[in-house]
């Protein structure tokens, strides 16, 4: 289900029973979610995470205020009001770890108590899973998430088998004007090209060049890294890599719609290990 403002649209997939229901949350009632595929044991929902991270330039300075008047930050409320709708036996909402700030952090557990929940805030980390980039978050359910830890990857081990170009989809090169290849050509591990300003003087590094030897930084929508030994920016695959994506999961639009598109989920290994959490508790 979309947390957008998109038609309402349904689809039926290739499984027994399931739907994909494409319609304003606000606008759909957990009767409906019944109506189409009866009874939810588990909910799972990310509303969109741009009213709280400190990476975003315009967040509303009082964390109360993000929560109940940033539209966005709203909608993390209809995600509750469909857990008490729907009365789910695990739910899970994962977003960024400033959602656990103090008074924000309180609020979210009032909001979920006044439904008769009882919450706890699972922090985990993408690399100790096993992902070959850095990614922290929180996810909130009714239930303990803990999965079990697994060896550190890096970046050469993700993308070391892709060379520049060839059959793999998603792997076309992205074309570099002469200027900014000049500076490419100067930066060396960990280096990068400019700063983006986030909130209250949090600066993000933009278009660095990445380490081979550890995990990368955080993948982003806007995020363009530099390859490890050549002068060229990582193609969509090698980015789709490091967020634990399989080669023939296939990315559509323009290429800047794909690298967005990456850079805005969450690590396949971290969706993976939640879910077989909450299957492993039903």
């Amino acid at each position: 289900m979309e947390l957008n403002h998109a038609a309402s649209r349904t689809y039926s997939l290739n499984f027994p029973n399931s739907q994909v229901l494409e319609e304003d949350v606000r606008q759909i009632e957990g009767s409906k979610i019944q109506e189409l595929v009866g009874e939810v044991d588990v909910l799972i929902g990310s509303p969109p995470c741009e009213a709280f991270t400190g990476a975003n330039p315009h967040r509303l300075r009082n964390p109360l205020d993000r929560l109940y008047s940033d539209p966005r930050g709203e909608l993390t409320l209809e995600f509750i009001r469909l857990v008490d709708e729907l009365r789910p036996k695990i739910f899970i909402m994962e977003n960024v770890p400033a959602l656990m700030e103090g008074e924000l952090r309180e609020a979210i557990k009032t909001e979920f108590q006044r439904i008769g929940y009882h919450v706890n805030f699972n922090l985990i980390s993408a690399v100790e899973l096993g992902n070959p980039s850095k990614r922290v978050r929180v996810f909130v359910s009714n239930v303990r998430i803990d999965p079990p830890k697994r060896p550190k990857v890096t970046v050469w081990d993700s993308i070391a088998d892709l060379e520049d170009g060839g059959t793999f989809p998603n792997h076309e090169l992205k074309e570099i004007g002469e200027s900014k290849l000049r500076k490419m050509s100067n930066i060396s591990y960990g280096g990068y090209m400019t700063m983006f300003e986030g909130n209250e003087g949090r600066r993000i590094p933009l278009y660095l060049r990445l380490d081979p030897y550890s995990p990368a930084p955080t993948v982003l929508g806007n995020s363009r890294f530099i390859h490890p030994f050549r002068d060229r920016w990582i193609t969509v695959r090698e980015q789709a890599r490091l967020m634990g994506y399989p080669d023939h999961h296939v990315f559509l639009g323009s290429q800047d719609e794909q690298y967005n598109q990456v850079g805005e989920s969450v690590p396949v290994v971290v969706a993976k290990a939640v879910a077989l959490e909450a299957l492993r508790q039903l």
